[in-house]
């Protein structure tokens, strides 16, 4: 598939903020570990703040990948049916519980576990309804499985949880950094299981589809001569996206040493020499590895139409 940069931002920066926002209830539901109840709540209030910053950029993004923009709001007419519908529901919902959180906090309002919890269990939602948009499409077998919504979930949480050990370093919340920065480690080393096995998954599907059931043919033997056409078309942009095997491999590797190694090197770093450099670091290696592993989730994906038009002899 052609990836598109506005959807791989609008994945990532919500995915970071969700993550963020869980790892803030989180610290709320534990006492923030005894902290002064005026720092906790300008730490939540700050946190959720950029949590909904984040969330606001990724769908600003997302209206690039609209040919009409003006009829965005249709998008979520057929929420029976579509898991883009939900999510276009879900979003602006769970933007609107981060919105009353933090304002919950800096008005020092009692009822901040309960907006909290309904705030989290939208956060889970949205995880399930964008993982869903890709899982569901059962033609597409690089992301028809389960490991799709498990990457998503795992990934945005490791990435909101190196961010939330960042802030807790720079709002002076220095029994939070610890404890986040282990739960940062663990997450992200269970997201490198999680999304190695869907490569290794990946790397072992044979397609469906042939050459054969493509055209109606059972002749053994098809060489195709020609695409059909002399120029490009929509199918040849948008289902394919016309770089070499070798690239791929490169953003593989890229986005394997970038999200996984190098940010659990930097929160060892960080836990032993107590530098926030070191959390900023393994933030912002984290997440620019995560826009290379979502262009390669895009890319990898084989529609079955390539067979006829991207394949020639």
């Amino acid at each position: 598939m052609q990836p598109a940069f506005s959807v791989i931002f609008l994945t990532t920066l919500i995915g970071a903020a969700q993550g963020l926002f869980l790892a803030l209830y989180a610290a709320e539901l534990t006492a923030l570990s005894g902290m002064d109840p005026a720092s906790s709540r300008s730490f939540l209030f700050l946190g959720s703040g950029v949590a909904l910053l984040l969330t606001g950029l990724g769908l600003i993004a997302s209206f690039f990948h609209l040919g009409r923009p003006e009829r965005a709001w249709r998008s979520a007419t057929m929420w029976r049916t579509s898991w883009l519908s939900r999510e276009v529901i879900v979003l602006p919902l769970f933007m609107l519980g981060l919105f009353l959180y933090a304002g919950a906090q800096f008005l020092g309002w009692s009822h901040t576990l309960l907006i909290g919890a309904l705030t989290a269990l939208l956060s889970l939602a949205l995880f399930v309804c964008t993982a869903m948009i890709y899982a569901s499409v059962r033609f597409l077998q690089e992301w028809a499985s389960p490991l799709t919504l498990l990457n998503y979930l795992l990934l945005g949480c490791a990435s909101g949880l190196t961010l939330a050990t960042l802030l807790a370093a720079l709002f002076d919340m220095s029994s939070l950094v610890r404890p986040y920065a282990i739960a940062a480690m663990a997450l992200t080393l269970l997201a490198w299981v999680s999304r190695s096995a869907s490569l290794v998954r990946n790397a072992r599907l044979k397609p469906r589809s042939t050459l054969q059931s493509a055209i109606g043919i059972k002749h053994p033997r098809i060489v195709q001569k020609a695409q059909g056409f002399m120029g490009g078309s929509f199918n040849t942009r948008e289902f394919f996206h016309g770089q070499s095997a070798a690239l791929l491999r490169s953003v593989k590797w890229v986005f394997l040493l970038l999200v996984f190694p190098l940010p659990l090197l930097c929160l060892a770093m960080a836990l032993s020499s107590a530098s926030t450099a070191w959390l900023l670091a393994a933030f912002a290696l984290q997440y620019l590895g995560l826009l290379a592993e979502r262009w390669y989730f895009f890319a990898q994906a084989n529609h079955p139409q390539n067979l006829y038009y991207q394949t020639i002899s």
